[in-house]
């Protein structure tokens, strides 16, 4: 296991490195001009400003020498300067991290245990109204566009029947917590301010869900195949004819083996929603890395759309190792070589 968790670990770096270069050199194949997002429109023909611009920025050097600097700066940490906020790419990331953490480890939560209550529930009550109302449900979760989704449950929710807050992580006049996880509910913990703490999580809440309500499909319909696969095996008819009751048999036999794919399922969804919340974020104006990547694409910030890929790449293989490890852990007739 220790091997195994080590050599993963140090390929990482080189995975990272190998998708840092295919992005650097897609970003350069744009057609549009990186310099738009440097120079104001009304001094793009004054020949002396954008010399400098170009110089400043490293635009005047050829492709391979501008490849040359960012590797070479990457493997020191330094992920660039952004054009738009004229900031280091990793502060700008670091600050806006932590508000998609918070919200997809949100979604991952409700995900998994709607997911999997449907899940067993469509198992259990087989091809009755329970499993096609819960069968309805994922599909629509899986079917339905996230933005659609969400501006109708926020005009619902917030505007029509005003139980949740409007977007943003906290109300217009509100103070941030102090800093410490970025997380706003926790820091409104740390700092024993229980109020701000209630309003972090009703503006949680419902964008939380929206996120959850496209991985609950998946999972609802793995569990389900799984459960319905599990529940004819031999012990588990051997576990009935000794007199285990159904939620025994449910819950302590079948359910422990089918949920052993469903871990890689909630693994990848979770790397996926951190790069994946981009229509989410938009439509409640959360404050996250989705929202960085679409600002960083409409003005071809070359640093911050690079930097964007490269935490969405790390998400994954940090995901995968981490679902390999649990699924041996689940399994134990798998080994990691």
């Amino acid at each position: 296991m220790l091997r195994f968790v080590l050599r993963r670990l140090l390929a990482t770096p080189l995975l990272l490195l190998g998708v840092a270069t295919v992005a650097f050199f897609l970003s350069q194949m744009t057609k549009g001009d990186p310099l738009s997002a440097i120079v104001p429109e009304r001094q793009m023909n004054n020949p002396e400003i954008v010399a400098a611009a170009k110089e400043k920025w490293g635009l005047d050097k050829s492709l391979i020498e501008r490849y040359g600097l960012y590797i070479g700066n990457l493997v020191q940490g330094d992920l660039g300067v952004s054009f738009n906020t004229r900031r280091a790419v990793s502060d700008d990331l670091g600050e806006r991290l932590p508000a998609t953490l918070e919200l997809v480890m949100t979604a991952m939560l409700i995900a998994s245990a709607v997911g999997i209550t449907l899940g067993v529930l469509s198992a259990r009550y087989r091809d009755r109204s329970v499993d096609y109302v819960s069968r309805l449900f994922a599909l629509m979760g899986s079917s339905l566009p996230v933005f659609w989704s969400g501006l109708l449950l926020l005009f619902l929710f917030s505007v029509q029947l005003g139980w949740v807050p409007g977007p943003g992580r906290l109300d217009a006049r509100s103070i941030a917590p102090p800093s410490v996880t970025g997380f706003y509910t926790v820091d409104s913990l740390l700092s024993g301010n229980i109020p701000l703490f209630v309003e972090s999580l009703h503006h949680l809440l419902l964008p939380s869900i929206v996120l959850a309500w496209s991985v609950i499909g998946v999972i609802t319909r793995l569990v389900r195949s799984s459960l319905l696969e599990v529940l004819g095996q031999d012990y588990v008819r051997t576990a009935r004819a000794k007199g285990a009751g159904e939620g025994r048999v449910m819950l302590n036999h079948a359910l422990r083996n089918a949920l052993i794919p469903t871990l890689t399922i909630i693994g990848f969804s979770f790397a996926y929603l951190i790069t994946g919340a981009v229509l989410t974020e938009a439509v409640f104006s959360w404050p996250g890395i989705g929202s960085y990547a679409v600002s960083a694409a409409r003005s071809l910030d070359l640093p911050g759309i690079i930097g964007v890929t490269l935490v969405g790449s790390l998400a994954f293989l940090v995901a995968n190792l981490l679902t390999d490890i649990a699924y041996a852990f689940a399994n134990p007739r798998v080994k990691l070589q």
